[in-house]
């Protein structure tokens, strides 16, 4: 699974690139990268909210979606009940 989600996101512009599982009902408190990283749904679903902006809204993403995340930008994600794997790259 992944391999041709995975060219799609080395031609978004990202040399590494790699196939990532989390478990039911994880979360990963507040945090930042020092790079810019995508995300790309495969499988379940993930919320996330950025603390530090005026709009905290959680926001919720499920199969297909594409996920930005800019470099320095903190963010906490909360990964669904069935799991979620996804496309990451940076």
């Amino acid at each position: 699974m992944g391999r041709q989600e995975e060219d799609e996101v080395r031609s978004w512009g990202f040399s590494n690139v790699f196939e990532w599982t989390d478990p039911p009902n994880s979360h990963y408190p507040p945090h930042s990268h020092a790079g810019v990283t995508t995300h790309l749904i495969l499988k379940g679903d993930l919320t996330i909210c950025y603390p530090n902006e005026s709009n905290r809204e959680k926001k919720h993403y499920g199969v297909g979606s594409r996920i930005d995340v800019k470099a320095g930008q903190v963010h906490e994600v909360w990964i669904g009940e069935g799991g979620c794997t996804m496309i990451i790259g940076d």
